[in-house]
């Protein structure tokens, strides 16, 4: 019986998705992600990432770039506002999301959101046209 207690309280604690919300609308799954890249987040990053071999390649090559900063250039990304400039509905089903963040603010960055399964994530693979 005790173990059942145990084993029941431990899954009660386990969420599905590491405890995030889904992104409610496609501006909300990108400023998720964004925030979560600057934060130095990957683990939440790729929750609001579209999961397929190209993206999963892209967020990898993305965090080792994050590792490489320094802890002051960490930190700096981490205290970054986010800037969009442009958020614009393609269709239902897919935004383009451009924006730049105050660490960096002649770099501007273009993605798409689209919903899949009906949710919405980041489609880094546009990043690459």
């Amino acid at each position: 019986m005790r173990f059942k207690i145990i084993l029941l309280t431990a899954l009660a604690g386990c969420s599905v998705g590491g405890g995030y919300e889904k992104a409610e609308n496609a501006q909300d799954a990108g400023r998720q992600f964004i925030r979560a890249s600057l934060d130095g987040d990957y683990q939440k990053a790729r929750f609001y990432l579209l999961q397929d071999t190209t993206n999963l390649l892209l967020i990898e090559r993305w965090q080792t770039d994050y590792k490489q900063l320094t802890t002051a250039e960490k930190k700096q990304h981490r205290d970054s506002n986010i800037h969009p400039l442009n958020i614009k509905k393609v269709n239902d089903s897919t935004t383009t999301y451009e924006y730049y963040s105050s660490y960096n603010p002649k770099d501007t960055t273009k993605f798409t959101v689209v919903k899949k399964n009906g949710e919405w994530v980041v489609d880094l693979k546009s990043i690459l046209r």
